[in-house]
């Protein structure tokens, strides 16, 4: 549910959620080898346009919970545990700014914000533990986390059809105790189309085109990412019920595991031309 427009008298939205997804490698209930993942999520969440540096400028916060519940799940070896539980409650905010001169075929202005994602750091709020001596199940009963995102969007109009977009994107997912390390949820999964925001295991989707889903992310998991994207685009149809456009494209990016791997340099790129409807 959405209220873009809270009280009636200023666009402050309010936004609640509530699901439940169940995953599973398609064999019948009674059957013992099947495999499942279940998810219960919840979030609430507050936006509100902000009138200093200037009107462009939202921020949005939001508090979520998912708890996933694995039964035998051992899909693509992404858990470290098969069977038990993960909680995941966590506190976001989002800083933007957003001048674009229209949605469907910006013509100038820009897109910036910058994202950080956090839940409390149990490993120092409790008694201290030996946590190289617990299971994966018992580390990640309840995961830890800060999640850190920027993104930078830039429409620059060459001529009155024509128009250059500039992209660029960077993640990090850090954690909070070296002997937990990086938790296997809320990760960058990079490669592909991108038509899913969230995949199967809990993880962010990043898009890049000329590569299958997640083929570029690491087999230890992805923590770090960065991705850039140029678009010369070209207007073939203005009509707001059938906009289409041509485009040319050079993207590359990466992901990395840890800070120590990344390398803003190594890049996988591709290359190619289209059309936007």
């Amino acid at each position: 549910f959405m209220e873009p427009w809270l009280g009636g008298h200023k666009p402050n939205s309010l936004s609640v959620s509530l699901y439940h997804t169940v995953y599973s490698n398609g064999v019948l209930i009674t059957d013992p080898g099947r495999q499942t993942m279940k998810i219960y999520g919840s979030s609430i969440g507050l936006g509100r346009r902000l009138k200093w540096p200037d009107d462009f400028f939202t921020l949005y916060n939001d508090i979520s919970y998912q708890r996933y519940v694995l039964n035998n799940y051992s899909f693509q070896q992404m858990f470290q545990f098969t069977d038990g539980t993960a909680n995941n409650l966590s506190f976001s905010t989002i800083l933007s700014r957003n001048s674009q001169d229209q949605l469907i075929f910006p013509r100038r202005g820009s897109n910036l914000s910058v994202s950080l994602q956090l839940t409390p750091p149990y490993s120092a709020l409790g008694p201290k533990k030996d946590y190289t001596q617990l299971s994966d199940q018992e580390l990640y009963k309840w995961i830890e986390y800060h999640k850190w995102k920027f993104k930078s969007e830039w429409f620059t109009k060459l001529a009155e059809k024509m128009v250059l977009y500039s992209r660029g994107e960077f993640g990090f997912k850090g954690f909070y105790n070296k002997q937990i390390g990086h938790a296997p949820f809320e990760g960058f999964n990079l490669g592909g189309d991108g038509l899913m925001a969230y995949n199967l295991y809990g993880m962010e989707t990043i898009a890049l085109r000329g590569y299958t889903n997640g083929s570029l992310t690491p087999t230890n998991g992805g923590n770090m990412y960065d991705k850039f994207t140029m678009e010369l685009r070209y207007l073939l149809s203005p009509n707001p019920n059938a906009t289409f456009y041509v485009l040319g494209f050079l993207e590359g990016g990466n992901a990395w595991n840890t800070m120590e791997n990344y390398n803003p340099f190594n890049l996988h790129r591709s290359a190619g031309i289209g059309v936007r409807i």
